[in-house]
This record gives structure tokens, C-alpha cells and sequence, in this order.
């Protein structure tokens, strides 16, 4: 089922301000673990974005 505009615009703007967050805490000191767990969330973040552009332009595709 495809997601509303709003619902896309809403999980674009999280994930971009998560990845914002994220790279901010990166250039702070941090344990080697805390480091560790932003890396893993920094890059789960930037993989979701990536599959929800991705599917925002196959429904695009799909409509024309």
C-alpha cells in the first residue's frame, strides 16, 4: 500500500534530523562503544532514507 505524502514528507524529515544528530555526536568525544553504536545508527538511518527515496520514486514511476 502506498504511503501518504505526509507520511513520507514526516519519515524523510526524521531520518534527516537523526542522520544530523548522529554525525553531530560523532564529532564529540565518545568511548570506543558509543562510537560503535552511533556509527551502526548513523548508517541504519542513512539506509532507510535511501529505501524510502527509493520507493517514493518507484511509486512515481508506477504512476505515469
Amino acid at each position: 500500500m502506498p504511503m501518504m505524502k505526509a507520511e513520507q514528507s514526516a519519515r524523510t524529515q526524521a531520518y534527516q534530523n537523526n542522520i544530523q544528530r548522529y554525525r553531530r555526536l560523532l564529532r564529540t568525544r565518545l568511548t570506543e562503544f558509543e562510537r560503535t553504536f552511533i556509527e551502526k545508527r548513523l548508517s541504519e538511518e542513512l539506509s532507510e532514507l535511501a529505501r524510502l527515496a527509493s520507493a517514493v520514486s518507484n511509486e512515481v514511476e508506477t504512476r505515469r
